[in-house]
């Protein structure tokens, strides 16, 4: 079997050797050995980064992302949690769409001043209940 050197990883996956290097420390991907002072990986290691990335994209930590992996590497993904988050990102697409949507409206807005635009005064209530000031 032919095996990937550190160099060749980082440049095939765009990540830093010492992105490598710290995920292998953490138990997320294992090299085989070495080849001088050169970290050598097996070439299924290209599709373990490649469940690394799509896991912290979609939200999971590494520490979740490192109880995806079985023995060996092999993904061991957890349905019911892969649901639970495609859930979190529907609603927070929902959320985001509604932001963007109001924030357009308060752009195009007709009204001589936002003050008198009714969508932005309601906007600035709706933020002020979500995000009340912080007792020190």
């Amino acid at each position: 079997m032919k095996f990937l050197d550190i160099g060749t990883v980082s440049e095939q996956t765009g990540l830093p050797s010492s992105t490598l290097r710290y995920y292998e420390e953490i138990g997320l991907i294992e090299s085989v050995g070495r080849n001088g002072l050169r970290r050598q990986y097996e070439p299924r290691v290209l599709t373990q980064l490649s469940l690394i990335a799509l896991g912290k994209s979609a939200g999971f930590s590494l520490e979740d992302i490192a109880r995806m992996f079985g023995p060996e590497g092999q993904p061991d993904l957890p349905r019911d949690e892969l649901h639970a988050r495609a859930d979190a990102l529907d609603q927070q697409i929902k959320h985001m769409t509604a932001l963007s949507n109001a924030l357009r409206h308060v752009a195009d807005c007709p009204a001589p001043s936002h003050m008198e635009c009714q969508t932005f005064k309601r906007m600035v209530r709706i933020a002020g209940k979500r995000n009340p000031a912080r007792k020190t």
